[in-house]
């Protein structure tokens, strides 16, 4: 009966997987996959519950990385996403504390701001785009 059941939950875990592509509850319908061999092999209910658990965390934490850089392999970056790292010239100083200060990257204005709330950056000075918040860049002054 319970070998029912842990396949049951297979195949709906599998089905969600499927539906969703989010490499959220594969790793889950491998720990029930056990489970119900191990009720195929009368093993008791407290053995299922932590064969489930147990193989469920360890593909989750040792395939789950894996999987996804496999997954994410040929992913195309956004336009947005392929700012950062780029080199940008700024265009109005940056002051976080007065929220002001703009760049020029790839012929386009950018709202911009500093890494820390402490560090001003003048007109003219090269920065690097390292993350974007919302529409605007978050960026450093470039190096040497």
């Amino acid at each position: 009966m319970e070998a029912i059941f842990w396949l049951g939950v297979v195949i709906l875990l599998v089905i969600f997987e499927i539906v969703t592509l989010g490499l959220t509850t594969i790793w889950f319908a491998g720990g029930a996959l056990i489970a119900c061999i191990a009720a195929l092999f009368h093993a008791s209910i407290l053995v299922q519950v932590l064969l489930f658990l147990g193989v469920s965390v360890l593909l989750l934490i040792f395939t789950r990385p894996v999987a996804m850089r496999f997954m994410n392999k040929n992913r195309t970056k956004t336009n947005v996403e392929s700012l950062v790292g780029k080199e940008a010239v700024v265009s109005e100083n940056i002051d976080n504390l007065s929220a002001r200060g703009q760049v020029q990257l790839n012929g386009l204005e950018w709202t911009a701001r500093a890494m820390d709330n402490h560090t001003n950056i003048e007109k003219g000075t090269v920065v690097v785009v390292e993350k974007i918040d919302g529409v605007k860049l978050i960026v450093r002054r470039k190096e040497g």
